[in-house]
This record gives C-alpha cells, structure tokens and sequence, in this order.
C-alpha cells in the first residue's frame, strides 16, 4: 500500500492553473526527487500535499500509516528566517509540536528526540548557539533536524541545498540519503538533475510533459533514442 498517492491533480491558485494531469504514488522508504522548470507547480504540489492548499481537482491519499499530518516539511529559508533569534536547540524541539496535543510544555521522550535528531544531523555541539549566528550549511541541518522531529516516516524537502556551498550541498545530500536509507521516505523538490539520478530512487518531471518512474529510466525520457 502506497504511503501517499496522487491522482489526475490539477493545480492552482484560485481557480488558475499551474499544472494538471499529475498521478504519482510514494512508497515507504522511496526517495522521489521532483523536476521541472521554475513556475512549473512543484512546490504548488508540495503544498498541495501538505494540505497547505486545496487542489482544483484530482485526489491526494496517504496511507501504510502515515496521516496527513505526519509528514515533515523542510521549506526554502526567507531572509527573515535565516535572521530567527531563537537558540538551536528551541527550533529543533519546535518540531516536536504536533505531538504535544494539549500540554503547553514538551516531555522527556520528545527532548530526547530532538538531543537524537541533533545527534543525526552532527550539530548538538552547536545546541545553545543562536540560529542567526550559524552558517547556511548549518542552518539547514537544523531545519532537516526539526523537520525529522515532526516524523520519522515522511520527509518534504523544497530545495534544501539552495545557496550552500560545494561542500556543504554534498554534506546535505548525505544526511538525506542517510536518512533514506534508514527508513524514512523523501520527497525533494530540486534543480539538480545529477543529483537526482544519483541520489533517487524514483523521479517525476513536471511541466509540459509529465514523467513518472524510476530514476533509472528518467534519461530515457530526457533523452529518447530517434
């Protein structure tokens, strides 16, 4: 059973469409990198799957025990957020809010969780630093940290390595991968087509043409045989 599945979309801002004609489905433990053109819907999917917006038509279901409201959401920094003063440590456990309910303070499971999520992203010695203070590469990582402490099922990522350096682009694709490899699934927004066939299991294009299917098969379609 998929963990999500989207079928026949058509996506849009009130009632303008952006994209249509987009079927997909997301298995546990897939890794599916999403392609296309700037303008051609895919972080408008993203927020479509995350219910941020509601489609102009088509369906989106989750299910293999994931709910709708347990996927975790890496969105592109604005330069306000970049510029957050909260410490490492408050923002990382800030992800841990959805599984508080009604309590108005965080337990000791969750505080473990984000001393674990920390850990995972190699940034617990930088716990009681100010998040303004830190570098791109580390600012992300504590993004990916919080965003694993919302859930250890499903992880959206909309263009995590954008403005990162050689080095820490690659670092970044590491510990997704890492995590991908430990069970999580990733759906990652990106640019980077060598990336994507290195990194993803599967891969859909979306724009004038729709490509969906295994990552292996994606040059194929960019590049058919005459």
């Amino acid at each position: 059973m998929a963990q999500l599945k989207c079928t026949n979309l058509t996506l849009g801002y009130n009632s303008k469409i952006v994209a249509e004609n987009i079927s997909f489905q997301v298995n546990k433990g897939d890794y599916l990198c999403i392609l296309g053109e700037n303008g051609s819907g895919k972080s408008t999917l993203m927020k479509t799957i995350l219910h941020l917006i509601k489609p102009i038509s088509g369906t989106i279901e989750t299910g293999d025990g994931v709910l709708a409201d347990e996927i975790g959401y890496l969105p592109q920094q604005t330069e306000v957020q970049r510029d957050f003063p909260a410490s490492v440590k408050e923002i990382v456990l800030s992800g841990c809010q959805s599984r508080c309910g009604r309590r108005p303070f965080y337990n000791k499971a969750e505080k473990e969780l984000s001393v674990q999520a920390m850990e995972k992203m190699g940034i617990l010695p930088l716990a009681k630093k100010c998040y303004r203070e830190l570098s791109g590469g580390q600012q992300q990582r504590v993004l990916l940290a919080r965003a694993f402490c919302a859930t250890q099922k499903m992880l959206l990522l909309d263009e995590p390595v954008t403005g990162l350096d050689p080095q820490a682009t690659e670092e970044m694709y590491t510990l997704i991968k890492d995590l991908n490899d430990n069970g999580i699934t990733i759906i990652m927004i990106s640019h980077d087509v060598d990336a994507a066939l290195k990194y993803a299991s599967h891969i859909l294009h979306i724009g004038k043409e729709i490509f969906f299917g295994e990552a292996k098969d994606y040059d194929k379609h960019i590049n058919p045989v005459l």
